[in-house]
């Protein structure tokens, strides 16, 4: 079994991807409070609050890091100035003050065998590349070599959620490594499949909210800016918006189209559905704390797929043996195999 740790943990959505293919989560972090609570409720265990004030030496050794890290830009005035006198620098001064310098910290003490980490889509364009480049020179300096790709979670669950991930070997244990994502599956859940078939009228849009957001909506149409709200037809549309953390505010970029009513927010549980939870994930906090939560979270789907990409490599060098690409690209295609029963169970 493969030990990991789980920073910026938020409610846990990565540490289940990891769980469910046979590693033991043998540290946490996460600092809000709330995303603690039902990090507990449903893990057993409260995360370690902030990572900056965690030295790297007190956590337990693993095999796999993950994190899900925000994105910060570097300065680095520091670095330029270094260069022009001729003097060495490394990642201490190119990440300092940034929660990524956490993360290199842990990497440079612990060692761990594989990196996953997760991200928005523009994490390569922010700051002009700058930080991006920061990133992947840094990991490349701690020993890594790094693969990564921006994945669509439409595949996987029936929301348009486009994230970058990055997974890196450490070269000093794992040579000449031809990791690949995983490949879409055939076949993806709808936006029906996840809805429940009975809501409270809390969920419907009152007729004064309904009416602002048509009447922003319309302001904004007849600029011709694409702003506003996002209706879903369950018996036509398949995908809905991406779900963001704003969620709670109104609803506004998921509306689900009602009969004969105003339109209604997705509720926390169809939410965590949207998100790939299983349906036994609680949900001990509000509604607003709930709608934060799935909006900050990773598809724990996805997550999943591109963990049973990696677990066969760690696996194989773990048990001394060369590892089979065929093999990883079995485990990967397994994913699809969940989708119907996945579909199944919510309905």
């Amino acid at each position: 079994m493969f030990k990991f740790i789980d920073l910026f943990a938020g409610i846990g959505a990565t540490r289940i991807a990891f769980e469910r293919t046979g590693g033991e989560c043998v540290f946490s972090s996460e600092w809000d409070k709330f995303a603690q609570q039902t990090y507990t409720a449903n893990h057993g265990e409260q995360p370690h609050g902030d990572i900056t004030k965690i030295d790297p030496q007190d956590i337990p050794d693993h095999d796999i890091l993950l994190a899900g890290f925000p994105c910060q830009p570097f300065s680095i005035s520091g670095v330029s100035k270094k260069n022009s006198l001729g003097r060495a620098h490394g990642f201490r001064d190119k990440t300092q003050g940034t929660l990524f310098f956490n993360i290199a910290e842990i990497l440079e003490v612990k060692k761990p065998t594989v990196i996953f980490l997760e991200n928005v889509k523009n994490l390569k364009s922010h700051d002009k590349g700058k930080t991006f480049k920061v990133i992947s020179e840094t990991l490349d300096e701690l020993g890594y070599e790094i693969f990564y790709e921006v994945l669509d979670a439409k595949y996987y669950v029936p929301q348009h959620r486009e994230r970058i991930f990055i997974v890196g070997f450490l070269r000093e244990r794992l040579q000449n490594v031809n990791f690949q994502f995983p490949k879409p599956p055939k076949h993806s859940p709808t936006i029906a499949d996840i809805l429940l078939s009975e809501v409270d009228e809390k969920y419907t849009l009152s007729d004064k909210l309904w009416s602002y957001l048509k009447e922003y909506k319309e302001k904004h149409r007849s600029k011709g800016n694409g702003f506003g709200y996002g209706l879903i037809d369950p018996a036509r549309d398949t995908t809905t918006r991406t779900l963001s953390a704003r969620y709670y505010k109104d609803g506004s970029e998921i509306l689900i189209q009602q009969q004969g009513k105003n339109p209604r927010r997705l509720t926390p549980r169809e939410c965590a559905r949207l998100m790939g939870f299983p349906e036994d994930f609680v949900i001990p906090v509000s509604d607003t704390q709930a709608y934060k939560q799935f909006g900050n979270s990773m598809v724990v789907s996805l997550a999943e797929a591109i963990a049973k990409a990696i677990t066969p490599i760690l696996e194989a060098y773990m048990s001394g043996q060369a590892y089979s690409q065929k093999e990883v690209h079995m485990q990967s295609q397994s994913v699809q195999l969940l989708l119907p029963v996945l579909q199944e169970t919510w309905t």
